[in-house]
């Protein structure tokens, strides 16, 4: 599973940090600051949410050290100082993403999920749900001792769906995040990958995938009497 560390010295908002990146099916850790939060980093570590503002060590402070120090996690910085000089002192500290505070939850959610997408992680995960496991080294599916290679954008499909089981996801969302914003797909290229993964998965006993009119398409586990 992937690990997130949340340095953030507001508890409210590292509570709710914590519960929404929970919710989207993450290990999260948290710190209080900056020193604190070297101290979890004795863990292995995929991405770092930090607040710039901290006693004893900033978030800057805390970014800097990790880049000197070789450590190439993705960052997502979260602050109140929105300011073009504020921002260029983050990207010049090494952060990959800056979000200003008050943050939208379900924003921060999508930039974690692109930072890792870019920095190679989210398709080298396992993903399993009931007896199904998604292996994202190899690209393919297996269940009942049966095992079956995806092509690369029906398995990112499948595994962005299946890592937040129940979750909606607009066609938007899953266009930008699946196939890049610079891309020339449609709703119509998403449909037609939706169908052929509900045609692999229709002898599937553990996950369908369900549309949610007007607004997606979601995964979810399926019952024991289906």
């Amino acid at each position: 599973m992937i690990t997130i560390l949340i340095a953030e010295d507001d508890e409210e908002l590292k509570v709710l940090f914590s519960e929404v990146l929970m919710r989207a099916g993450y290990h999260v850790l948290t710190a209080k600051d900056g020193e604190e939060a070297l101290e979890r980093l004795e863990e292995p570590v995929d991405l770092l949410v930090t607040d710039v503002r901290m006693p004893r060590m900033s978030g800057l402070e805390l970014v800097s050290f990790l880049r000197k120090t070789g450590r190439d996690m993705p960052v997502l910085m979260i602050t109140a100082l929105g300011t073009s000089w504020d921002k260029g002192n983050g990207f010049r500290a090494g952060t990959d993403d800056y979000m200003v505070k008050p943050v939208d939850v379900d924003e921060m959610v999508w930039r974690v999920e692109a930072l890792l997408r870019r920095s190679g992680k989210s398709l080298g995960e396992s993903i399993t749900v009931g007896g199904t496991v998604l292996d994202g080294g190899n690209l393919t599916i297996s269940q009942g001792g049966k095992t079956e290679e995806l092509p690369k954008k029906e398995f990112a499909l499948l595994a962005k769906l299946c890592g937040s089981l129940n979750r909606t996801f607009t066609q938007d969302q899953l266009l930008e995040d699946v196939w890049g914003m610079e891309s020339d797909a449609g709703p119509q290229t998403l449909y037609v990958h939706i169908n052929r993964l509900r045609e692999r998965l229709k002898d599937n006993p553990d996950v369908e995938i369900k549309t949610v009119r007007g607004l997606g398409y979601k995964a979810v586990k399926k019952k024991m009497s289906d």
